[in-house]
């Protein structure tokens, strides 16, 4: 059997993406960010049911962005406590405490991997004044967010999502990523819509997306909507021949490609198969595992749609967990940790928090948990495979 990647290859479709790509490219006089951007950020916010998008360069730079924009509007200031999911990505993380916020993780359900009311309930027992909750959708599944929305929202705590591994779920028939202010996502290789290194930031806050914008380009307004760029102008009292010159908040230079533009709106007309294709392999997968006993099963609860990033595997205890994955791995599959494990265990997180936090389910995660291939492109002879190797386990 030829090994089972995570990933196949760079896009959906990729000789035909990469064809049009050629003749785009042989065309266009101009590659930096331009009209393929807006018109991928349209087309995005049409996709995810939101007002506004804005793209950058990665998902990783799609977050620092979001947390500097809430900065820079006031919403949040240095030294306020932002919770984050205990099962997460570094770079979730890092901009929290790069913009000189405290972090305060928070440990997750261990049948759906994702923060649930109950986590956040007994954080805010121990913590006072939380001002953001950057919960993290991971893979494809959550809790019920519906009811952290609501604790949020009474509590006056910003609620923004990481949705980078779970672009095209909904639970309860809204799509995850749309429960927050603003959610984030991913597009860089092996993600469900690959630009080969891409990210955008998706709200209804008309005052978020233009601070957005700024903070993606050094500062300046040149790519805010009219009316908003005006009203700055005139707030500041800014002459002509400076406008374009003028730096009015803090930001970098956080900006996509017309590449990566281009290559997304090709790829956002695939996703409904891509999702569909993820969310029937998980199916499948969840059958196998969910009857067997040595592992933790996996719920689904109330979720329409569920777009898997990985499918999930977590022994009950460490009993044999080496043994199982150096099964996989001698049976020609790719696997990797579950996302990152317990994020507070990794050494950057060590360095710069001297605190230690009980986190017990994402202690569990981190230590007995893996995750195998489930994409659009594994073939019926590759599903056939994989459920085989489930069982044996």
């Amino acid at each position: 059997m030829s090994k089972i990647n995570l990933i196949n290859s760079t896009f959906l479709d990729h000789k035909k993406t990469k064809s049009e790509l050629i003749n785009f490219i042989k065309k266009s006089n101009k590659l930096s960010m331009g009209e393929q951007c807006k018109k991928y950020e349209i087309e995005f916010s049409k996709f995810q049911k939101r007002k506004f998008t804005v793209m950058y360069n990665s998902g990783s730079s799609a977050n620092l962005g979001l947390l500097q924009a809430l900065k820079n509007l006031g919403y949040i200031k240095t030294n306020d406590k932002i919770c984050f999911s205990g099962v997460t990505w570094s770079t979730n993380v890092m901009p929290i405490i790069q913009l000189g916020f405290q972090p305060i993780p928070v440990d997750v359900n261990i049948n759906t991997l994702n923060c649930d009311s109950q986590n956040l309930i007994n954080i805010l027992k121990t913590y006072k004044n939380i001002k953001v909750f950057f919960i993290t959708n991971v893979l494809g599944l959550c809790s019920d967010i519906d009811n952290i929305r609501k604790i949020c929202n009474k509590n006056k705590i910003i609620l923004i999502e990481d949705n980078c591994e779970s672009f095209g779920s909904e639970y309860k028939k809204t799509k995850l990523g749309n429960y927050g202010l603003a959610s984030t996502c991913s597009s860089y290789v092996g993600h469900h819509l690959s630009t080969i290194e891409g990210g955008t930031v998706s709200t209804d806050d008309y005052e978020l997306y233009n601070m957005l914008k700024i903070v993606r380009a050094h500062g300046w307004n040149r790519n805010v909507d009219y009316d908003y760029r005006k009203k700055l102008k005139k707030n500041l009292k800014v002459d002509k021949f400076y406008d374009l010159y003028t730096f009015y908040d803090l930001g970098y230079n956080l900006r996509p490609t017309e590449i990566n533009g281009f290559i997304g709106r090709k790829q956002l007309k695939l996703q409904s198969k891509n999702i569909s294709s993820r969310m029937n392999n998980f199916i499948k997968f969840q059958k196998i595992m969910n009857s067997n006993k040595n592992y933790i099963s996996i719920a689904n609860d109330k979720m329409n749609i569920l777009s898997n990033f990985a499918f999930p595997i977590i022994k009950s205890n460490k009993t044999n967990i080496k043994k199982i994955i150096n099964y996989f791995i001698k049976s020609n599959i790719e696997i990797r940790p579950l996302v990152a494990g317990n994020i507070t265990k990794q050494p950057f997180f060590k360095k710069y928090v001297k605190k230690n936090y009980n986190l017990p389910i994402s202690d569990h995660i981190h230590e007995c948990g893996f995750y195998i291939p489930n994409h659009s492109e594994l073939s019926n002879k590759d599903i056939n495979y994989l459920k085989m190797v489930l069982r044996n386990i």
